[in-house]
């Protein structure tokens, strides 16, 4: 589950709860609630914590486990 990626994720940081917390904008409550399976996390902050962390979602969510996010799609003008 996806819940030992995120705590991974933010170890291999060195970052705290509290840290996560912040680059979400709320308390360290409710990312432990995220973390220890609680509540379940928004979408949204799946997205930022892909882009914080410079992985991919599928990453995160154990789709996959290449770490590397995908190549940014050029829009056709």
């Amino acid at each position: 589950m996806y819940l030992k990626r995120l705590k991974d994720l933010r170890e291999d940081h060195d970052l705290k709860q509290l840290d996560i917390a912040a680059v979400l904008n709320i308390t360290r409550q409710q990312y432990s609630l995220y973390e220890i399976g609680k509540r379940s996390i928004p979408t949204e902050f799946i997205c930022t914590l892909a882009k914080f962390y410079h992985t991919s979602s599928d990453y995160i969510l154990e789709l996959t486990d290449n770490m590397k996010p995908y190549p940014k799609k050029h829009e056709k003008i």
